[in-house]
C-alpha cells in the first residue's frame, strides 16, 4: 500500500438474491403467479408488495372488437340519430317531430280532420235523429224503418263525400309534413306558411301520386264486382250448399283484396316523400318508392301496419266518448233538430281530435321510414352527417338543407 493513501474502503456486501433484482414494473403484484411456493433460490426473499394498487381502469382498456369497445353515439342534431333507424327510433322520432312542431303538425291536422269529419258527422246525426224518432214513437211502421236515415244517400253520402275531401286534404297535409320533417332531421323548424310555400309547387305531383294510387286500389273492383254478382246468381239456385260455397268465395276474395291493398300501400308508401323532397313527378316518385321498398318489403309492411293499428286505436279511444254522448243526446232528444245538431257537433269534435293525432303519426312514421331506407340502401346517413357537422359549425340550419334530399346526393347509386 503506497504512502499518502489511506486504506481502501470495502464495498458493502450485497445480500444474496438481490444483486440482479430490478425494480418491479408498473402494476406488478409480486412473484409471478406461475412460480410455485418454496421454489425461490436459496436465501431469496420475495419482494414486498407494491404500495400502490392496480393501474387505473383506462390503462387496462383495450379498444377493439372483443374487448368491450363501444362505438361513439351517432350524431343527433334533430329528432333522430343520423344512422339506420330501428323501430324505437322511428316511433321516438315521430313523437319528437310532433312535439317540436305542434302548431304545424297538430294545427294543420286539425283543419284537415275537421274537413273530413263534418260530412260523416252530419250523416250519422241524421241516422241518430231517425233512431230517436223510432224509439219515441212505438207505433212506427215497417215502411218508416225502411226510410230511416234518408235512404242510401243519407246513410252513405256523408262517408263518400268525406273520403274525397280526406283524400285532397291528407295529400296536402302529407306534403307539408314531409317538408317539416326534412328540416326537423337537422333540428330546424319551419312555420306552416313556410311549409306551404315549399310545397305548393309540388301539389300537382302529390295529387298525381294520390290519384294513381287510388286507381290501383280500385282497379280490381272493376273485375271483382261483376264476377261476384254473376256468381251470386249462379250460387243462389244451389240451395244451402250453394250458399256455403258463395260465402266461402266472398271471404276468399275479401282476404285476397285486403292483401292486395296492403301490398300497394306498402310499395308506394314513399311516393309522397319522393315527390316533395326529391322533386320527382308522379310516375317517377312511385317508381322511386318501389325501388326503395325492394329488399325490405316485409319490414316496411310490418311497421306501416303496426303504425296504422296503433293510430286507429288512439283515434277510436278519443272518438268513443263523443259518440256515446252524441248517441244519448239523439235518443233523449226524441228526434228533434236541436238534438241532431248537438250530436253532429259532438261527433265532429271527436272525429277531429282522433284524426288530429292519427294523421301526423302515420305521416311521420312513413317519412322516417323513407329516411331509414335511404340510409340503408344509399348510405344517405353519411350525407346527413356531413351536412349536420357543417351546420353545427355555422350555428344554424339553413334552407340549403332541403336540397340534400335530392337523389344525386346519395353516396351510392
Amino acid at each position: 500500500m503506497s504512502e499518502g493513501h489511506g486504506p481502501i474502503p470495502e464495498t458493502p456486501e450485497t445480500p444474496p438474491g438481490w444483486a440482479a433484482e430490478q425494480p418491479p414494473p408498473y402494476g406488478a403484484q409480486g412473484p409471478s403467479p406461475w412460480t410455485a411456493p418454496g421454489s425461490e433460490a436459496p436465501g431469496q426473499q420475495p419482494p414486498p408488495p407494491p404500495a400502490y394498487g392496480p393501474p387505473p381502469q383506462q390503462q387496462q382498456h383495450h379498444p377493439g372488437p372483443g374487448y368491450g369497445y363501444a362505438p361513439p353515439p351517432a350524431l343527433r342534431p334533430g329528432i333522430i340519430p343520423l344512422r339506420p333507424l330501428g323501430l324505437g327510433d322511428i316511433f321516438d322520432g315521430t313523437i319528437k317531430l310532433i312535439r317540436s312542431n305542434p302548431r304545424v303538425m297538430l294545427g294543420l291536422s286539425a283543419v284537415v280532420a275537421a274537413c273530413a269529419a263534418v260530412p260523416v258527422a252530419i250523416g250519422q246525426a241524421v241516422l241518430l235523429r231517425d233512431m230517436g224518432s223510432l224509439i219515441a214513437n212505438p207505433g212506427t211502421t215497417e215502411a218508416d224503418i225502411d226510410r230511416m236515415g234518408g235512404g242510401f244517400l243519407g246513410q252513405y253520402g256523408g262517408s263518400i263525400i268525406s273520403v274525397f275531401i280526406g283524400l285532397v286534404a291528407v295529400t296536402v297535409l302529407t306534403g307539408m309534413i314531409m317538408r317539416v320533417l326534412g328540416r326537423a332531421v337537422f333540428g330546424g323548424k319551419i312555420t306552416a306558411g313556410e311549409a306551404w310555400q315549399l310545397v305548393k309547387g309540388r301539389m300537382g305531383a302529390l295529387f298525381g301520386v294520390a290519384g294513381l294510387t287510388l286507381a290501383l286500389l280500385l282497379a280490381p273492383l272493376v273485375l271483382i264486382i261483376p264476377v261476384f254478382l254473376l256468381m251470386s246468381g249462379v250460387v243462389a239456385g244451389q240451395g244451402a250448399g250453394g250458399a256455403a260455397i258463395g260465402i266461402g268465395m266472398v271471404l276468399l276474395v275479401f282476404v285476397l283484396y285486403i292483401a292486395y291493398v296492403l301490398f300497394i300501400n306498402s310499395r308506394f308508401s314513399f311516393a309522397s316523400a319522393a315527390a316533395v323532397l326529391e322533386g320527382l313527378g308522379p310516375v317517377a316518385a312511385m317508381r322511386r318508392s318501389w325501388d326503395l321498398v325492394t329488399g325490405d318489403f316485409w319490414r316496411v309492411l310490418g311497421i306501416l301496419l303496426l303504425t296504422s293499428v296503433l293510430a286507429n286505436m288512439i283515434s277510436s279511444l278519443l272518438l268513443i266518448p263523443f259518440m256515446i254522448i252524441g248517441f244519448v243526446v239523439a235518443i233523449v232528444g226524441g228526434g228533434s233538430l236541436a238534438a241532431a245538431v248537438i250530436s253532429a257537433v259532438l261527433m265532429a269534435i271527436g272525429s277531429t281530435i282522433g284524426a288530429m293525432i292519427a294523421y301526423p303519426i302515420q305521416s311521420g312514421v312513413a317519412g322516417l321510414l323513407y329516411t331509414d331506407r335511404r340510409m340503408r340502401s344509399e348510405a344517405f346517413d353519411l350525407v346527413l352527417q356531413t351536412a349536420a357537422i357543417e351546420q353545427q359549425r355555422q350555428g344554424w340550419v339553413h334552407a340549403s338543407a332541403d336540397e340534400l334530399w335530392h337523389p344525386s346526393n346519395a353516396s351510392r347509386p
